[in-house]
């Protein structure tokens, strides 16, 4: 017997959790069962984050929460409690299976059978931003080593354990050669561990392209948070409809188990929604705490039901559904199918399911770190590069001195082009002369001279080499 946690959340959110616990209790599933409040009435209370810490220690110490949609009030400084769940729980790897149920869900891609693997805790959803200056406002792409080989590590062993065959990873790292290039670096360090699974890497636009087109030539696809928020949606619609689709957020100790969709508070109440968004994410529960079994049952159960034509609403199609039924009748329906498997579906085993044990992370030996210079970041409302120059000039010391001015990245002094468009937020590169090092003494002594002169710094960053190598980018431009 497993303890779990459940919130039923809002909107269609406990209509959807009654039907799904339904289903997955006449199945055999041996769980107990905590339930916290969470989402709107919390966050009207006054609790921006949506949780109580009477929750989070309940959901803590089951390690296992399976939560219904919640509604996050607009406006007010509310935090969004998916990202506050992934990040607090450790919940680094976001599963999303999108299977077409072609001929009876429409889609036009009937031999889609994909799983997309989302990077859950870092990337721009760190939510570092900062408004710089009077125009320009900033957001902090954090790319982690040890995030990365976390998430690549897990695509290629859950490809591994269910039998899948290629492992894709989409980045940009043609424009983002620091960050993305990461991610694609430790995919293709990893890759080499996995021989007998195949390996691509695709560019995140042309990629997308593709999977939007052919995605039957995909099988799993792993990639960094913001590139798998936007695709999984786009990968559960094409299949035929968002509201269909599971996920699973794992960590190292704990999981959360969710609908992709959203709660439809217009919904809510008239026994409408479809819970296999939420089922589905049950199933991918149940299979994390080993009773595979069960989970085999209810998934079968499931397909045979859809492949029945016993449909709610938003999938019924006259011409190729039976039935037009409501959530609890959908439910009951696939209770009355449990034992049973679907004649045109591929009827699924779960035999090898179960939580992947993947190795804790081991940090790697220091690099050697060698200071090479700094940018300082600039807010002034002049236009003219050739002008800002000379203003900075002024600070240059007999070691360190301004090499490059760029504004949005694209250099502009010197052999700056006057058709460039220019904002109020400016990055003054320093680097040492010839023959020189630079220590932090000096960026401190730059600063103070910047101060002196007027110039208002609102940002520095310390440009590094590890091992030798800058890390560090270039001007556009150079």
């Amino acid at each position: 017997m497993k303890r779990i946690t459940i919130a039923k959340g809002d909107g269609i959110g406990p209509e959807i959790m009654d039907a799904t616990l339904s289903i997955i209790k006449a199945a055999g599933a041996q769980i107990e069962i905590d339930e916290v409040e969470v989402g709107e009435k919390v966050y009207l209370a006054g609790n921006t984050a949506g949780i109580a810490k009477e929750s989070w220690d309940i959901i803590r110490k089951n390690k296992i929460f399976l939560k219904a949609p919640i509604t996050t009030p607009q406006g007010g400084g509310y935090k969004s409690l998916n990202v506050t769940t992934r990040k607090f729980l450790g919940l680094y790897a976001n599963i999303r299976p999108c299977v077409s149920l072609h001929p009876f869900v429409k889609t036009k891609h009937p031999e889609m059978d994909i799983v997309i693997v989302r990077e859950n805790e870092e990337d721009l959803y760190a939510g570092i931003e900062h408004q710089q200056t009077d125009e320009v406002v900033q957001c902090l792409k954090l790319i982690s080593r040890p995030g990365c080989e976390k998430i690549v590590r897990y695509a290629f062993e859950y490809a591994k354990q269910y039998g899948r065959k290629k492992v894709t990873c989409f980045t940009k790292d043609n424009i983002m050669k620091q960050t993305d290039g990461l991610f694609h670096q430790v995919f293709d360090e990893i890759a080499k561990e996995y021989p007998t699974i195949e390996n691509e890497h695709w560019i995140i636009d042309i990629g997308a392209a593709k999977m939007a087109d052919t995605p039957e030539v995909f099988d799993v696809i792993v990639m960094p948070n913001l590139y798998g928020d936007v695709l999984s949606d786009v990968a559960a619609q094409i299949a035929g409809s968002v509201g269909l689709a599971g996920s699973a957020n794992i960590g190292e100790e704990c999981a959360m188990f969710e609908a992709i969709h959203g709660s439809a508070p217009r919904r809510a109440g008239q026994n409408l929604a479809n819970p296999s968004g939420l089922l589905q994410g049950a199933i991918q529960m149940l299979n994390h705490i080993g009773q595979t079994e069960v989970a085999e049952k209810v998934q079968n159960a499931w397909l045979k039901t859809i492949e029945d034509g016993i449909h709610t609403y938003d999938i019924f199609k006259e011409g190729v559904s039976k039935q037009k039924v409501g959530t609890k009748e959908f439910a009951e329906a696939v209770i009355g199918n449990l034992g049973q498997k679907p004649s045109q579906f591929k009827a699924v085993s779960y035999a090898n399911g179960s939580a992947l044990n993947l190795p804790k992370y081991q940090r790697k030996a220091p690099k050697l770190k060698e200071l090479l210079g700094v940018d300082l970041f600039v807010h002034w409302n002049g236009t003219s590069a050739d002008e800002l120059a000379e203003k900075v000039q002024q600070i240059n010391t007999s070691e360190v001195q301004i090499s490059m001015i760029t504004n949005r990245g694209i250099k502009v002094w010197p052999d700056g082009f006057s058709e460039t468009f220019c904002t109020d937020h400016w990055r003054c590169r320093f680097k040492p002369l010839e023959g020189k090092k630079l220590d932090k003494q000096q960026i401190i002594q730059l600063l103070g001279a910047a101060h002196d002169k007027g110039i208002d710094v609102v940002k520095t960053e310390n440009l590094y080499a590890f091992d030798g190598k800058p890390a560090f980018s270039l001007g556009q431009g150079q």
